[in-house]
């Protein structure tokens, strides 16, 4: 939506707001879902039972044609290749491993170089990624894509949670679908053709949260999606006021998910909690189980994890706007070794994600740090916290107290992060609310160090990114 028409929207009357809402609502279903949708659920049902050896045919042969199709109809990779060629490199473009890394700043620059020669994009699906930067990346689906798409989350989400389309739900979000100065409720919109109440993640902070807990009683909300740690932050107040909710199941995306937002999430809304990741670019995507653990969509992608944990991506799904070798700048580790998941699912894991890879701390000793949660002990009276590091030897610590915050809480954080990391300088920042980022995020880890301070600390321990 260009910034006009967002404008004349935010001036709406609320019940206006909704209409509109609903109307874009009525336009994604028609892109989303059709007549197919229901045999594409039961395809990738059938599929979650495949044997490795099955999966690994599947994908190859759809490597292969992804690989040709870039390398002979999309502008971007066509030309790569030729300057490779007259260069004298004769490494073959069959082979994904000589693919170079696709940086996601090349792919903001000319997003349109991206797509094949025979896609008339005015015909396909146009969605823009939520870049922290506030600047987007500009994606391009064919129907069918956005189709194939969907109807995974059907089969992974709804179907395994015991969820339908009918359901009413909440979605914590990046929309600016109220406007960011707005100070009075309502934060939301309802939108009647996706039968959802979408909430600003802009607007969550722990004084407002009564009033987001209010609208979803109001709406009879049976599930929510969204931010992990706006939704704890909700959760959190309904704890602290004692007016708890009972959902089917809470969904997390696009954040991790730690053991105390979990915690409090299930306490709080009294239902189970599952975690997913995905990525707007479709290159990869896994959801969580009832056993608690995260399952990969094949289908989505192959991924490739460097040593220090750096998720490199190939989409599969996308042949329209290939990406290849994609940088995604998200962490997470590997599967553990072991055998078939109680679920009788037989989707390989996915291991742990650990967030964005500017979100480690360095030390002076080498070491990094990804997820600080453990620090946080569920009794400090804080709601929510952020950690940025601003030097080697120094962090900022963001944190909202809660109302039994005293002296003696602020020496119990500074202890807890220096039995972690040692001794660091910490300064304390007690604020109303942790601001979210661009994209109405909250990164609980932000590294401010420069490259080359990051790169002095691996060598300290012998090591290199």
């Amino acid at each position: 939506m260009n910034q006009l028409l967002l404008r004349a929207y935010h001036r709406l009357p609320y019940q206006a707001r909704c209409t509109a809402a609903g109307i874009f609502g009525a336009y994604l279903n028609r892109w989303r879902y059709d007549a197919k949708t229901e045999r594409l659920v039961e395809g990738a049902l059938e599929r979650e039972q495949w044997t490795e050896a099955r999966w690994s045919a599947w994908r190859e042969e759809r490597l292969a044609v992804l690989l040709h199709r870039a390398a002979t109809a999309v502008p971007y990779y066509r030309e790569a290749w030729r300057s490779r060629r007259l260069s004298g490199d004769r490494r073959s473009w069959e082979v994904l491993e000589n693919w170079p890394i696709l940086e996601k700043e090349e792919l903001r620059r000319n997003p349109e170089r991206f797509v094949a020669d025979d896609c008339d994009r005015s015909r396909m699906f146009v969605e823009h990624t939520s870049g922290t930067t506030g600047t987007p990346i500009v994606l391009w689906r064919s129907r069918e894509t956005v189709r194939q798409w969907y109807a995974l989350h059907e089969a992974r989400c709804r179907s395994w949670y015991g969820l339908t389309r009918q359901d009413r739900w909440a979605i914590v979000g990046g929309r600016q679908v109220v406007s960011p100065d707005r100070r009075k409720p309502p934060f939301w919109v309802w939108n009647p053709a996706l039968k959802q109440l979408y909430l600003s993640a802009f607007h969550v902070a722990p004084a407002r949260s009564q009033y987001y807990l209010d609208a979803m009683r109001q709406y009879r909300i049976e599930y929510i999606l969204g931010y992990s740690a706006s939704i704890a932050t909700l959760a959190g107040e309904a704890l602290r006021s004692g007016r708890k909710l009972t959902l089917k199941v809470v969904i997390t995306n696009a954040e991790p998910l730690t053991a105390r937002q979990r915690s409090v999430i299930e306490e709080a809304f009294e239902c189970p909690v599952r975690e997913t990741y995905g990525l707007a670019e479709i290159v990869a995507a896994a959801s969580e189980c009832q056993c608690g653990n995260l399952h990969e969509w094949p289908e989505t992608g192959i991924s490739e994890i460097r040593p220090d944990g750096e998720l490199i991506a190939t989409g599969l799904m996308n042949a329209d706007m290939p990406l290849i070798r994609y940088r995604t700048g998200d962490r997470r580790t590997p599967p553990l070794p072991g055998g078939a998941c109680g679920c009788h699912r037989r989707l390989p894991l996915f291991g742990n994600v650990e967030g964005r890879l500017d979100d480690v701390l360095y030390l002076r000793d080498g070491r990094q740090i990804g997820r600080m949660d453990p620090v946080f002990k569920a009794e400090l009276p804080i709601r929510e916290a952020q950690i940025i590091q601003e030097t080697l030897d120094r962090l900022r610590v963001r944190f909202v107290p809660a109302e039994n915050f005293t002296d003696g809480s602020s020496d119990e954080i500074v202890r807890c992060i220096r039995n972690s990391l040692g001794p660091i300088q910490i300064v304390l920042e007690p604020m109303e609310a942790i601001p979210r980022e661009a994209n109405g995020k909250f990164r609980a880890v932000i590294c401010r160090l420069p490259r080359d301070h990051q790169q002095s600390a691996l060598q300290a321990a012998g090591g290199s990114r």
